[in-house]
């Protein structure tokens, strides 16, 4: 069934035995066999004062692998760089009492029969003007521009800075297959740092790390073959990336299959072995032509595994679940239309999941009236 209007899914319909039909199978992502296809997106929660997860986070993450999720992707932890981020209640990946905590999440998610991999993140040049640095550290992008194209009170990164997040990528990386963690996720998506060099936008450089599409890759490619040295040669590296940028909902890094192809490969070749391909709305096609989503695209292109997102269980696209509309769940159909046409591997559930920890198993057990419509409330507590 083809999609090809801005038409979200419509009511719920399909019998839930097709459903688990679809999602219960395994997966294997290089050398992590995942229970099923349903993965957690990462969603940020900042409930880790001092960047340290702590019981609520635990019981959060084990909660929904214990109902069936079978890859939990945690919400964005910053790296062991000054530069990373802004807030002290987004969780880090660096530093002893950090991965402590980290390690007794990754063992809750285990006991549960999940799997789980954390995001590492840098957020880059996203700052607003006025706003406080994170560890009096200036804001870093390739050019020192803001999405908007405006300067943010940063600074274009120097070699010696690009040599230093790259580094501080492969040490989380290291740091998460020591502590138990079952891969890794890079965030290259929505406008922050990694994304920023991909994106003409952010990218004005003129040096290797700057130019047209391929060029652009240098920084994100060198950083997944540093990730990918980092750790096993079994051990997942997913990266995940985006089309749109936050608040540049229209911004595109490619406009054509081809010039998608140009900007993958490179990425693909450093050692990704799944992409997380972020769409606002997983049912729209992603190019004309074709009825291919933006992760069936990218599966077509690569050859890699696929993960795709987008709106997944509400009956409109998460920015209105967010405002409080399009609330009602909305149908599997379309989903498990594209699954079954190997289109992608593996669903991430967003918003969806963070209302209904049960969301997971309510699906693969026929219980999809008993599931919760999203509400916006729901963000602010961890449960």
């Amino acid at each position: 069934m083809s999609v090809t209007t801005e038409s979200a899914p419509g009511p719920a319909s399909e019998p839930a035995s097709r459903a688990a039909r679809v999602l219960a199978r395994p997966i294997t992502l290089n050398g992590l066999t995942v229970p099923n296809r349903i993965a957690m997106a990462p969603m940020t929660r900042m409930f880790s004062p001092g960047g340290v997860p702590g019981e609520d986070v635990l019981s959060y993450y084990a909660r929904r692998a214990a109902a069936g999720v079978g890859l939990i992707i945690t919400e964005g932890t910053y790296v062991g760089h000054d530069s990373a981020g802004e807030s002290s209640r987004v969780p880090r990946f660096h530093g002893d009492e950090q991965l402590a905590g980290w390690a007794k999440v990754a063992d809750a998610v285990h006991a549960a029969g999940g799997t789980i991999v954390p995001q590492l993140w840098h957020i880059g040049m996203v700052r607003k003007p006025g706003r406080p640095p994170f560890a009096d550290a200036p804001p870093l992008g390739p050019s020192g521009l803001r999405i908007d194209g405006a300067e943010g009170g940063g600074r274009a990164m120097t070699g010696q800075d690009i040599d230093d997040v790259i580094a501080a990528f492969a040490e989380s990386a290291a740091a998460a297959e020591r502590i138990g963690f079952d891969g890794v996720e890079i965030h290259g998506a929505h406008g922050y740092l990694l994304d920023q060099f991909l994106w003409a936008g952010t990218n004005r450089r003129t040096d290797a790390y700057g130019g047209d599409p391929v060029a652009r890759t240098k920084f994100v490619a060198e950083l997944v073959a540093a990730v990918r040295a980092a750790v096993s040669p079994g051990f997942p590296v997913i990266f995940r990336y985006s089309q749109w940028k936050q608040d540049a909902y229209d911004a595109r890094l490619a406009e054509t299959p081809a010039e998608l192809e140009a900007v993958l490969t490179p990425i693909a070749e450093a050692g990704v072995d799944v992409f997380h391909a972020s769409t606002r709305r997983y049912w729209l096609p992603e190019f004309k032509g074709s009825d291919l989503n933006l992760a069936g695209w990218t599966k077509k292109i690569t050859g890699k595994q696929v993960i795709t997102v987008g709106s997944v269980g509400l009956d409109g696209d998460f920015v209105k679940a967010f405002q409080g509309e399009g609330a009602a769940v909305g149908s599997l159909d379309n989903l498990l239309d594209r699954l079954e046409r190997d289109e992608f591997d593996m669903v991430a559930v967003g918003r969806a999941l963070l209302q209904d920890p049960e969301w997971a198993a309510k699906v693969l057990a026929d219980r999809v009236d008993a599931l919760t419509p999203y509400d916006a409330s729901s963000l602010t507590t961890l449960s």
